[in-house]
Parts: C-alpha cells; structure tokens; sequence
C-alpha cells in the first residue's frame, strides 16, 4: 500500500509546485521608496516596480497603496518576460502641478510595446487647470501631456480607473489590438482645451463599457485607422460629443470601419454623434458604422456629418474632402436638440455621403418638430422619424 501514497506525495508536491509557479510575484511601490504624501517624488519607485515587474517570468502585481503619489513622466516599456502584469491602484497619482515640466513632453503614463497589462482602479490626477488658463490667457504655453497612453500594444485591460483635469487628452490608444476598457471615470471642466476623454486611432478590437465622460473636447474620439471599435453604455457631458475624426488631414490615411456605438447618453453637449473630415483631398473613408441607442437631452447638433472642416481657413479653403463615408446607420435615437436643426449631413461634393440609414427617429427643439438640412447625402429612412428626412 506504500505505492499510493507515494503518488498522493507526489501530486500534492506537484500541486504545491504548480501554484508557486502560478502566484503573482506583487511589487509594492511604497516598499520600492514611493511615498504617499503627494509632495515627494516617487517616480523611481515606480520605474523599480515596473523593471522587476516586468523581468518576472511570473505574473506581476505592482500595487500602488491608499495615499497620493507625486509622478513625474514614466514610460512603462515592454516586451516583457510575462504577458500577466496587472497594475493595482488603490490611491491616486498626482502629475506636476507646473505644466512645463510636463508640458512638452506630449505624456505623462505611457505603456509601450507591452502585451498583457491590466491597470485596475485608482485616480489619476494630471493638475491640468494651471495649463488650460495658460492657453486661455492667449499667453505662449506648451500644448500639454496626455495623462495616459498605450501605443503598439496588445491585450490590455482598464478597469474602474479615473482620469481627472488632463492638460490634453486623457487617455490615448495608439496602434494597440484587443483593448478593453470599462467602468472608466473621465473628469474635466466643460471649457478645458483639447482635453478628449478617450481617443483610439491606428487600433483593432478596441471595447469601451460602463463608463461616464465628462471633460472639454469630445468624450471619445476616433482617428484613422481604426476597426471593430465597441462603445457601449457611455455617459457623455460636458463635451463634445463622440466623434469619428477629423479624417482627411493627411492624403494618405487608414480608414475607419466596423465601428458601434450603443446606448449612450449626451447631456449638455456641443455634438451628439458626430462624423468630421478635412475638406481636403485624401483616400480616407469611415464605413460599416451603427449609431443605436443615443439619448440626446439638449444637444447642439445631436447628428451631425461634418465634411468640411477647416479651422481658422487655413490649408483647406475651397476644398472638397476626399474621405468616402458610406455605410452610416442611425437607429432609436431620441431626445432633444438645443438647436434647431438636429440632424446635418454636410456631406463631400466630391465624395457623397451613401447608404444613409435613418431609422426610428424622434429628435425635438423646444417643443416643436426639429428640421433636418442634407448636402450630398444618400440614404433611406424607415420607420418613424422626425425631424421628416432629407436624404
């Protein structure tokens, strides 16, 4: 009878071994010479975190305990030796709070060329106001950082994490596939420059859930090159709504297709769901794109197609935009405009807009029956709508 037991012996080792193996090595960065007092800088702590987190064979945690952390730029750079590190922030980063320290380093948290990073909860706080009064002033200022950006990377998680006063976009994602972000908190005020919530370009397979954006620029936005791109449950005011572009600004440029955006609220805000190009030459396009089930409450043009975007008249006057749009459908959106055509399609003499889909409909100003207005634009309605089509 010594036989099985030897072999209980054995697997049980096997078992002990296994899970050894298995059990994340956790970097704490307090215990790496962090400091919780907001004031001291602590950005040393956290590169040590990340080096040894990512020269671990095993999963990697690097937590970040209660207490506000003082960070200077940090660039998390891979490949790593594990696909399984998962940054756990229980208290809040804190940026410079002088913006040229930051200002023209174009970020402040960058992950890249990484493979399997999760950030879960915690704040991140980039003490942008100092930066957006400069721009406000008319003074010279440096354009400012984006708070958090992951570029050519691959299966990355974000979850529950808040981004407050960004000197410019809060979260970037940039040539990244398979992303996932959920339960994201983005804060600014209404008027901050250039602050976009979240903005994707170059990237595939990127899903956003759960999440409420409130800042000064779009609450996401997204750039060329982007594909089977999900939004989902998205609360968005202040802002500028959720924006496809600007496309068109280069000749040569990826387009943008496969794209949903489903059941999201606009409160308040300059855009509801919104396509812009340059009205300049380009082989750009944006197709395959489903707007289903928007909630406008006063919104200054809750659907809009914009293609002749040209700030300040400069490098595009008298232009037609070369970006194709194609493929656009608008289903059960509802609500109110705060202007009095709620539905623009202003659309590319050289390239109409075709295969416009309206479908159930219902978008009012003050009361009354809305109006539509249509240049260049192709497209069937079908159920109820109102303001009455002009496709």
């Amino acid at each position: 009878m010594a036989y099985p037991k030897s072999s209980l012996v054995i697997a049980l080792l096997c078992m002990l071994i296994s899970l050894v193996i298995a059990s994340p090595m956790t970097y704490n960065v307090v215990s790496l010479g962090a400091k919780a007092d907001g004031k001291t800088d602590s950005t040393q702590a956290f590169v040590s975190a990340w080096t040894k987190a990512c020269a671990s064979v095993k999963p990697a945690i690097i937590y970040v305990p209660v207490g506000r952390f003082y960070l200077r730029q940090l660039v998390f750079s891979g490949p790593c030796n594990n696909n399984a590190i998962v940054m756990r922030i229980a208290g809040t980063l804190v940026a410079p709070s002088d913006y040229r320290i930051l200002g023209n380093t174009g970020n402040w948290i960058v992950f890249e060329h990484v493979d399997g990073v999760t950030i879960s909860g915690g704040i991140l706080d980039g003490q942008g106001t100092g930066l957006w009064a400069c721009k406000a002033s008319g003074n010279s200022c440096p354009s400012g950082a984006t708070t958090l950006e992951f570029s050519n990377s691959n299966n990355i998680a974000v979850n529950a994490l808040t981004s407050l006063n960004s000197q410019m976009f809060h979260i970037v994602v940039n040539a990244c596939h398979n992303v996932k972000m959920q339960d994201v908190r983005v804060t600014a005020a209404g008027n901050s420059p250039n602050t976009d919530g979240i903005h994707v370009q170059l990237s595939s397979s990127v899903t956003i859930l759960n999440s409420k954006i409130g800042t000064g620029d779009d609450c996401i936005s997204i750039g060329p090159g982007t594909t089977n791109l999900w939004i989902e449950n998205v609360a968005c005011g202040p802002g500028h709504g959720i924006s496809i572009g600007s496309l068109g600004k280069d000749q040569q440029e990826p387009g943008v297709q496969n794209v949903t955006v489903k059941t999201a609220t606009f409160t308040g805000t300059q855009n509801g769901v919104r396509i812009k190009s340059w009205g300049r030459s380009s082989n750009g396009f944006a197709k395959n794109i489903m707007f289903q089930h928007a909630v406008m409450t006063n919104v200054q043009n809750p659907i809009i197609i914009d293609q002749n975007y040209c700030p300040d008249n400069k490098g595009c006057p008298g232009q037609a935009s070369g970006v194709k749009i194609s493929d656009v459908t608008y289903q059960d959106i509802h609500g109110t405009s705060a202007t009095e055509v709620a539905v623009k399609f202003d659309c590319s003499s050289r390239n109409p807009c075709s295969r416009i889909i309206l479908e159930e409909v219902k978008l009012t100003y003050k009361n009354q029956v809305a109006q539509a207005s249509c240049s260049h634009a192709a497209g069937t309605s079908t159920g109820f709508v109102q303001p009455t089509s002009c496709l």
